[in-house]
């Protein structure tokens, strides 16, 4: 595997400024995400990476080998994109091996086979080698399509958002499948999603973008508990962070204008909170409740205890604990 570096590279498309005055490094081994919403540069960055599109600006390096100018072939790299895109017509078998039997690498007949079986086993999808593509289910094709990227063993992974089209329970189990594939081989892998949970649980470190520029980066830890602005906060966190004014609390930083407040931040009581909020419904998820309030016009949701005797119309008290502030561009102020 390789180190990326991505150094100050900028990408326009017309008077759309799709990547700009981005810098990132991936370190050898390293699983990266890029997580932001659609229309944000994440696809358009995989893209640069991979000599798909080149940059206005900017270089890019692979092992330490500027590749900037290189085409996509000589760049020794893997995509892996939202849609299977494999042949419907070939087996699984084929759909696997199409990569290693170009002409640019002519692997031997039997290097193929031993590495095609070698990948299958790891995706547990050896029994369905013989299968055409068109005989599997969602999970198998993306098994194949991610097996058809293995085979090759580039010095990095590139991923476009691969599990997007699964449904649910297929995606939580896609995630550790790739994880442990990427544990065990080491591999570095750059990985395009707009899934929160899939940047949290699979990602070393994650990236988040905001119109083409890389916001703040760190493991998911940093960037869930100590965001930079509203914007990257707003990222991460299932209930999302309520992002409230700064007047409907007392005690709050001079120049803070809104309060980010996870479900951690806020303590629920029956009386003696700083301010009061109605209960306007309630989502019942087996372990935890979401407690949909109404704070002053202000919509807030929270968890609740189950347990708890709570309904629509009822009153509680909110206390904040140790929560986010921002100014009014949105930036972070110490508390």
């Amino acid at each position: 595997m390789a180190e990326v570096e991505i150094r100050a590279v900028s990408k326009a498309f017309g008077k759309t400024q799709a990547v700009g005055d981005l810098s990132l490094t991936v370190a050898d081994g390293e699983f990266v995400a890029l997580l932001g919403p659609t229309g944000a540069g994440k696809t358009t960055t995989l893209r640069l990476v991979a000599g798909l599109e080149m940059p206005d600006s900017g270089s890019i390096r692979i092992g330490g080998r500027d590749v900037t100018g290189d085409a996509p072939a000589d760049r020794d790299v893997a995509f892996v994109f939202q849609q299977y895109s494999l042949y419907p017509h070939l087996t699984v078998f084929e759909n696997m091996a199409f990569a290693l039997r170009a002409p640019i690498r002519r692997v031997p007949q039997a290097e193929i086979r031993a590495k095609v079986h070698q990948v299958a086993r790891l995706l547990q999808i050896e029994t369905k080698l013989d299968n055409k593509a068109t005989q599997l289910s969602g999970g198998q094709m993306q098994r194949v399509a991610i097996g058809r990227a293995l085979v090759r063993s580039p010095q990095v992974y590139l991923m476009d958002e691969p599990l997007s089209s699964l449904d649910a329970k297929l995606r939580g189990e896609m995630r550790l499948e790739l994880k442990r594939i990427q544990t065990d081989l080491g591999a570095t892998i750059l990985y395009v999603t707009h899934d929160q949970t899939e940047a949290m649980t699979m990602a070393s470190r994650i990236g988040v973008i905001e119109a083409g520029r890389l916001m703040q980066i760190g493991t998911p830890r940093e960037i869930y508990e100590n965001p930079v602005s509203a914007y990257v906060a707003a990222r991460l966190g299932q209930p999302a962070i309520n992002l409230l004014p700064a007047a409907l609390f007392a005690g709050v930083p001079p120049q803070a204008r809104t309060i980010g407040a996870r479900t951690e931040h806020l303590t629920i009581a029956r009386g003696g909170g700083e301010v009061s909020a109605t209960v306007t419904r309630i989502e019942h998820l087996g372990d935890q409740s979401h407690l949909h309030l109404n704070l002053r016009g202000q919509p807030v949701v929270t968890l609740s205890d189950p347990e708890a005797n709570l309904g629509a119309g009822d009153v509680v008290s909110l206390r904040l604990n140790k929560p986010l502030f921002f100014d009014a561009a949105g930036a972070r102020v110490a508390a």
